[in-house]
C-alpha cells in the first residue's frame, strides 16, 4: 500500500471545488471571448445546451460487486512489518501482497478529489484504493497467512469509502443539474452588456464605423469528437445584430391563458357554439382579447384579423404575436397550419399559438397524436411545458435559421 500516493481515492488532487471552478472558469472564457456578432445572434438556449454538453461531468461508477483478485511477491522494509515480528532493522524480507482490483467507469480521475464543497469531510475512516487505469486498486501484505484478515481490510475500506463515494455523487449530480441555469444566466448578461452598450453608442446621433479588421465570416471552430452524443454549437447566420420587437414572455402567457379560457368555454356551452366556423370563433376570442389588452394602436384594435383565421398583434410592420385557428382535419392538416403560421414570420422571440377547434369524438387521441406528430415537424427544437392536458409549449425557428427561435403554443379545444 502506498499510504502517501497522490492517487490514492478522495485525497490526491484536492477538493471537488476545485475541479468544478475551473468548469465553470471555462464556460465564462468562451462566453467572454465569443464575439459580438455571435453572442447577440445565436440561441441563448441552444448556446447553453451546448456549453452544458461540453461541460457537464460523468460520474465515476465503482463496480465493487465485480472485485476480483491476484498476488505478487514483494521484499518488505522490517520498518513496515508489525511490532510483534522479530526483524533487523535496514532488512527487507520477501512477504505475498494481495492486490484487490476493482473496475470503474465514468470519469476515474474524480475519485482522487475530495466531496464535498463548502465544508471539511470528517471521519468514516481511511480508504488505501488507488485509481490506477480505470479501476482502484488496494494492495494488502500478508503477514499473518490469514486470508480473513486480509478480507476484513478489503471490507473494511470498501465500507470507508461509501460515504464519501456517495458525498461524491451528490456534489456531481447537484453541479451538473445547475449548470444549465447558471450558463444560461451568464449568456444572457454577456448579451445584455453588447445590448447596453450599443443603446448607448447609438444614443451619441452619429454613425458608427466599422472597424478595419472585423472578419466578414465568424469562424465555427469544430468540436473535439467525444464517445457520447453531442451537440453541435450553434451557427449563426453572417449578418449583424439588429433589435427587434418582442412582447414579454409575461403579457404572452395572459394571452395563451386568455385563450385558453375562452376555449374551454366553447365546450362548457356547446350549444352556443356547435354550429360556428372557424372565423366565427376566431372572433369570439378577439372579442375577448382586445379589451384586455392595449398596445398602442392607433386604430384602436390591439389584436386584429389579418387572414382568413388568424389573430395578430403587430409592431408597425412585424408581427410579435400571431394565433392561428383551424379545425382539426388529420395529422397532415395539422403540420400545415404549423408551416402557414410559420410563413407569416420574420422576426426572433415572436410569441405564437395554434389553435385547433376537434370535431371529432376521440379528444384524448388527438391529443396524443398532437404530441407525438410535434416534434416531426422540420422546424421543430424542443418541447418546453404542459400548462394543460390540451395545452402545450414547444420551441421552434424560423424557416432557414435554427438560432431565430420562436415560442410555439399548440391548444387544442373540443368543439362538438
Amino acid at each position: 500500500m502506498y499510504r502517501n500516493s497522490r492517487n490514492r481515492i478522495f485525497s490526491g488532487n484536492g477538493s471537488i471545488g476545485d475541479y468544478f471552478k475551473a468548469k465553470v472558469q471555462k464556460i465564462q472564457s468562451e462566453i467572454n471571448s465569443a464575439s459580438e456578432n455571435y453572442i447577440l445572434n445565436v440561441s441563448d438556449e441552444q448556446y447553453a445546451q451546448y456549453l452544458v454538453d461540453e461541460n457537464s461531468i460523468e460520474e465515476p461508477i465503482i463496480h465493487f460487486d465485480d472485485v476480483y483478485a491476484d498476488h505478487y511477491e514483494k521484499e518488505i522494509s522490517a520498518e513496515d512489518f508489525p511490532q510483534t515480528f522479530h526483524v533487523y532493522s535496514g532488512e527487507k524480507y520477501k512477504r505475498k501482497v494481495i492486490q484487490f482490483f476493482v473496475p470503474v467507469t465514468g470519469t476515474t480521475e474524480l475519485l482522487k478529489y475530495m466531496p464535498g464543497i463548502n465544508t471539511i469531510t470528517l471521519g468514516g475512516g481511511i480508504t488505501n484504493f488507488e485509481v490506477e487505469y480505470g479501476k482502484l486498486k488496494l494492495e494488502v501484505i500478508d503477514f499473518y497467512n490469514d486470508a480473513k484478515k486480509i478480507k476484513q481490510i478489503y471490507d473494511d475500506n470498501v465500507r470507508y469509502s461509501h460515504d464519501k463515494y456517495s458525498l461524491l455523487k451528490k456534489n456531481i449530480e447537484e453541479f451538473n443539474s445547475s449548470l444549465y441555469s447558471w450558463t444560461i444566466g451568464e449568456i444572457r448578461k454577456r448579451k445584455n452588456e453588447f445590448l447596453a452598450k450599443n443603446e448607448f453608442m447609438s444614443s451619441l446621433g452619429v454613425p458608427l464605423k466599422k472597424k478595419e479588421n472585423t472578419p466578414e465570416t465568424f469562424a465555427i471552430p469544430k468540436p473535439a469528437l467525444r464517445t457520447k452524443i453531442k451537440i453541435d454549437k450553434p451557427e449563426v447566420k453572417d449578418s449583424s445584430f439588429k433589435p427587434e420587437p418582442t412582447i414579454t414572455l409575461e403579457v404572452y402567457n395572459q394571452i395563451l391563458k386568455l385563450i385558453n379560457d375562452v376555449g374551454k368555454n366553447f365546450e362548457r356551452l356547446p350549444s352556443i357554439y356547435k354550429d360556428k366556423g372557424e372565423e366565427d370563433l376566431r372572433d369570439h376570442i378577439i372579442m375577448t382579447l382586445d379589451p384586455n389588452f392595449e398596445y398602442g394602436s392607433v386604430t384602436g384594435e390591439t389584436f386584429n384579423k389579418t387572414g382568413k383565421t388568424d389573430i395578430q398583434l403587430r409592431h408597425d410592420s412585424s408581427v410579435v404575436f400571431i394565433a392561428e385557428c383551424k379545425f382539426w382535419t388529420g395529422e397532415k392538416g395539422f403540420l400545415g397550419t404549423i408551416d402557414q403560421l410559420l410563413n407569416y414570420l420574420t422576426w426572433r422571440d415572436t410569441k405564437t399559438s395554434v389553435i385547433m377547434f376537434v370535431r371529432q369524438k376521440d379528444f384524448t387521441s388527438i391529443l396524443t397524436k398532437v404530441e407525438t406528430i410535434t416534434k416531426t415537424h422540420i422546424n421543430y427544437i424542443a418541447f418546453v411545458s404542459k400548462s394543460d392536458e390540451n395545452w402545450f409549449n414547444y420551441r421552434f425557428h424560423l424557416n432557414g435559421d435554427r438560432n431565430r427561435e420562436i415560442k410555439l403554443a399548440v391548444q387544442l379545444f373540443h368543439i362538438p
